[in-house]
């Protein structure tokens, strides 16, 4: 009889905790409008599939996907998709320097050749070495020369090799998988002055510290010298510091760590895919994830802007999301409604104070953004090279939509 009490108890316990986290019926019709708004939209859009995600303070709100992942076969985007996100696999850069900081592993003004096996130092200022903080707010005066651009994409396989290494990407290039090296020999070849592609334009004649210039390649290097203080691979450290406490289980560094066969090709138009391809500087662009994932990553952000966050403390989080530099750090500084108006430690702040961050490959166009006074959270990627003014049309369509539905979802979300 006391079991049988004791299960009934436990029973009811569940009912109602899961009664506690049911949404109305007002909250769901309104994720169907969505839906449909969406769906009606895919039909119509100059590019083949899109991924949306949506989150308050305290959920996510919303996640889907739409229109065509592949062609041959014939399969559906949706939220399970996984894509590579471009630049905005920066932003995770941030968040583990800032988790290694908390370790004890680094602090952000160390010198980086306090870690690295080779010097990188600014030809024209020998004696102002280059510090972690230069590093994730695109002020080292390192800068993205002709040899980067060449270099760091490579295709996935040999498939059609000669026709897909003449495809014109420009200003990168494609390169066979033999092309395929680590972070660390890819920075030491190019940042080293005995590197085999060091050419003196991958600094700028500017003291570190002193200008901003966005650097993929230092980025990279930030990485690199995570992987240097901590003795971990910058794709481990983040999967066990990031992608699992966030149930990012869909989401890797590398075709072997997700589900290949749920991976979106990326198009060059409508009609024509593509091939597979990675980034040999992996940490400034490579995450392959999913809406649902980003769900996930997007919502932590928030609550971490909020003091609310779990993968790093109150402190950390605000230095993440601090502006780090000054309007003398800009030559020309962009003061459109989304530009790099300043930054965080990789995250990008926007003259209104919103942040976020936006990336962009071969077929693929990517974002995250935020907004602090409305406490809400989107992302959003197309798997198809952007055409200029139509598939500018579309994208307000679809963000109108997110407008209006963020909106009532976020009033509506009981979640606490």
């Amino acid at each position: 009889m006391k079991k049988i009490i004791v299960f009934i108890f436990s029973l009811l316990l569940y009912s109602c905790t899961k009664k506690e986290k049911t949404h109305s019926s007002e909250f769901l019709i309104a994720q169907k409008e969505l839906t449909e708004q969406l769906t009606k939209i895919s039909k119509q859009t100059d590019f083949n599939g899109f991924g949306v995600a949506i989150a308050n303070e305290n959920e996510v709100l919303y996640q889907n996907g739409f229109g065509i992942a592949n062609l041959e076969p014939k399969q559906k985007y949706d939220e399970n998709t996984v894509q590579n996100i471009a630049s905005v696999s920066k932003t995770f850069i941030g968040i583990a320097i800032l988790k290694a900081q908390e370790l004890g592993k680094l602090q952000l003004d160390d010198p980086i050749n306090k870690y690295l096996s080779f010097k990188v130092t600014n030809p024209y200022y020998p004696n102002i070495p280059i510090t972690i903080r230069q590093l994730t707010t695109h002020t080292s005066s390192i800068n993205d020369n002709e040899v980067y651009m060449k270099k760091t994409i490579v295709l996935n396989d040999t498939i059609n090799l000669k026709q897909n290494l003449d495809i014109d990407i420009s200003p990168t290039k494609f390169n066979p998988p033999t092309a395929k090296i680590t972070i660390e020999e890819f920075l030491q070849n190019t940042l080293d002055s005995k590197g085999k592609w060091y050419l003196k334009d991958v600094f700028l004649n500017k003291k570190p510290g002193e200008i901003y210039n966005y650097s993929n390649i230092g980025a990279t290097l930030a990485a690199l010298v995570l992987e240097k203080a901590t003795g971990i691979s910058y794709d481990k450290f983040t999967t066990e510091n990031i992608l699992k406490p966030l149930q990012m289980n869909s989401s890797g560094w590398s075709f072997d760590s997700v589900n290949y066969s749920k991976c979106t090709n990326t198009f060059q138009d409508k009609k024509t895919p593509y091939p597979f391809y990675s980034l040999n500087t992996y940490p400034d662009g490579g995450l392959l994830t999913t809406s649902k994932d980003m769900g996930n990553y997007i919502s932590e952000l928030l609550k971490g802007f909020l003091g609310k966050g779990t993968l790093l403390n109150k402190e950390s989080y605000q230095e993440y999301f601090r502006p780090q530099l000054q309007a003398k750090n800009f030559i020309d500084r962009d003061t459109s409604e989304y530009g790099d108006y300043n930054i965080g430690i990789t995250m990008t702040i926007y003259p209104s104070g919103n942040f976020g961050h936006f990336g962009g490959d071969p077929g693929l166009f990517s974002v995250i953004q935020f907004d602090k006074k409305k406490k809400t959270a989107r992302y959003y990627i197309i798997n198809t090279n952007p055409s200029g003014s139509e598939t500018n049309k579309y994208h307000k369509q679809i963000n109108d939509a997110l407008d209006i539905y963020t909106e009532k979802l976020n009033k509506l979300s009981k979640l606490e």
